[in-house]
This record gives structure tokens, sequence and C-alpha cells, in this order.
């Protein structure tokens, strides 16, 4: 089984971000993270980042066009980006939301979610555990 894993805006850049809320590891060794525990797990991931609201969408078709099952951590975009949940809903594999952080223990303006209500289910606050977690819960929704 193959799964992309998608981040959005300022992901790539976590060494830069604050360190209580994010963590202390970079984008490359969330990357280094991921990929091993799929691979530990018997599956294959894709990891693409993107600042881009338009690169994300276009990427999200393609995931829908090949019934990709995919993780997604859309960053910012999360809280008001009609956009992408128009194209997340055209996914036709499962899909789980992921965020490093907890953003109902943020600012009240990142309570709000516009993807959580499209997808199967949605992983936050556990850092890079939310990625693990999510893999584990597509392995079990695509059985």
């Amino acid at each position: 089984m193959k799964i992309l894993v998608l981040n959005g805006p300022n992901l790539a850049r976590l060494d830069l971000r604050e360190k209580s809320i994010y963590g202390d590891f970079s984008y490359a060794e969330l990357e280094e993270t991921v990929t091993r525990f799929a691979k530990d797990s018997g599956v294959t991931v894709e990891i693409l980042q993107s600042d881009s609201e338009t690169e994300l969408i276009q990427i999200l078709h393609k995931a829908a066009d090949s019934k990709t099952p995919v993780i997604f951590n859309p960053a910012a975009f999360t809280h008001y980006s009609y956009a992408i949940r128009d194209a997340v809903v055209m996914l036709k594999a499962p899909i789980i939301e992921v965020h490093i952080s907890n953003p109902l223990s943020r600012e009240e303006f990142r309570h709000t979610s516009v993807i959580s209500g499209v997808v199967n289910g949605t992983i936050a606050g556990f850092g890079l555990d939310s990625y693990r977690l999510a893999i584990l819960a597509l392995i079990n929704l695509v059985k």
C-alpha cells in the first residue's frame, strides 16, 4: 500500500518554529521518522510539502484520481481554505487530518477546522506520533 503524506504551509521550516508548540525537530527529521515507521509497518509513503494552496489542491486532485490514501496536515489552511476542503471531498480513498500541535489548546482562531468534517478522522497534539498514529489508522481503514 502507498500513502501520500501531504504537509501544508510553513512545515518545511519546523526548525525555525516555536519549539514549545511544535517540538525540537526539523522537517527532514519528520520525513525520516515517517518514512521509517511506514516501512516498518509494511507500507510506502510519498511525502510532499507546499506553502501554496494551489499546489496542495493539485496534489489532492492527483490523489483523488489515483485513489491514494492520504495523511494531510493542512497547517494554517485548516482554518479557512474552503478550496482545499472541496478538493478533500473528491478523494476516493481514506484521508486522515493530522496536526503536530493540538489546535484546540492554542489561539481561538485555530479551534475551527473546515477540513475535519470531510475526513475519516483527525489526530492532533502528539507531535510526530500524530503521523505514526495516522499511518496505523489508514492501514486499518484500507483493510
